[in-house]
Formats: C-alpha cells, structure tokens, sequence
C-alpha cells in the first residue's frame, strides 16, 4: 500500500509559478513510475505529467509542456511538479498518483494509488 498526500496548491495569477508536492507513504513508492493529473470544473480528470522511478524518463501533456516540470526524490519519498508561466486553464484540482511498474504513463487506469488533490486556483 501506498498513501498519498498532496499539498502546495493555491490561488496564484496569471503567468505566476507555484509548486506542487506528493509525499508517499508506505512500501515500494522508489521503484514505482508516479504520475500527475488534474481535473477541472466541469471536465474529466486528466492526464498532466509522469515520472519514471529512478526518475530518469518523464513526460508531458502537451498543453503543459514546456512549463511545468515533474521531479522525484526518493530518499524524501517525494514528487514535485514545478508549474511555472500558469494561465487560468490551468486552474484544476491537481492529483499525485502511484503505479506499480517503474514507466511512467499517462493512463489514469494504470495507477492504483491516489492522493486526495490539492486545488490551483490561477486568476487572470
């Protein structure tokens, strides 16, 4: 089992930076891939980032690369998505999610463990 606890959510303006944060819990969180998704009003969660789990591959949504960076550091046991240039689109319920198999994907059904999410809020 793996718990999951997300935090560093806010409101933040438009072109402002923030950093989120996934503390794991529980056995085998450094030799699983770890992913990020969100969900917005109204819409169905989706996928926005992925880490391998020694950390050496990731990749991205398109509507985010380029601005927001996953990293992993699994002596802390923690991941990190450093979202920067933010635009009011990116305003989501942001969830961490784990899986058992050390590559990442983007398939929310290939993760058998999630946070609770922490919410973004952008103003424009």
């Amino acid at each position: 089992q793996v718990q999951l606890v997300e935090s560093g959510g806010g409101l933040v303006q438009a072109g402002g930076s923030l950093r989120l944060s996934c503390a794991a819990s529980g056995r085998s969180f450094s030799s699983g891939a770890m992913g990020w998704f969100r969900q917005a009003p109204g819409k169905e969660r989706e996928f926005v980032a992925t880490i391998s789990w020694t950390g050496g591959s990731s990749y991205y949504a398109d509507s985010v690369k380029g601005r927001f960076t996953i990293s992993r550091d699994n002596a802390k046991r923690t991941v990190y998505l450093q979202m920067s240039s933010l635009k009011p689109e990116d305003t989501a319920v942001y969830y961490c999610a784990a899986r058992s198999s050390g590559s990442g994907n983007p398939y929310q059904s290939q993760y058998s463990y999630w946070g609770q999410g922490t919410q973004v809020t952008v103003s424009s």
